[in-house]
């Protein structure tokens, strides 16, 4: 579950390292697939994205766990997004790292395939 003031790393290739959510969208906590706003507190230098810059990101891991109807639990290492344009487009051209099939089942078809891995 992620709540305002959460450190989150970035699971793409936009430039930003790390993110600090600053908003959830839709309630007071977000879980895989939801959107926050947040501020970038680590970039690459000489990238699209600048330190302190605000985005739009959606979650694709968690470290609480995910309940699923099968009865299967999953949960992951980190808190990981991935940073969004103003339509919910992934601005990246390239996922690091698993994400979660929940993602897929929401309506982030682009951001399901062009991940590496789907759990």
């Amino acid at each position: 579950m992620i709540k305002t003031q959460t450190l989150l790393k970035v699971a793409d290739n936009t430039g930003a390292r790390k993110l600090m959510c600053i908003r959830v969208l839709k309630g007071t906590t977000a879980k895989v697939g939801d959107i926050i706003i947040a501020v970038v507190k680590d970039a690459i230098p000489n990238t699209q994205i600048k330190k302190s810059e605000i985005v739009r990101a959606a979650i694709v891991r968690t470290k609480s766990p995910i309940q699923r109807k099968d009865g299967t639990t999953i949960r992951f290492n980190e808190n990981a997004a991935i940073i969004l344009t103003k339509n919910n487009s992934p601005k990246a051209s390239r996922i690091f790292g698993p994400i979660a099939k929940e993602i897929n089942k929401i309506g982030y078809k682009k951001i399901s395939s062009i991940a590496p891995i789907i759990i």
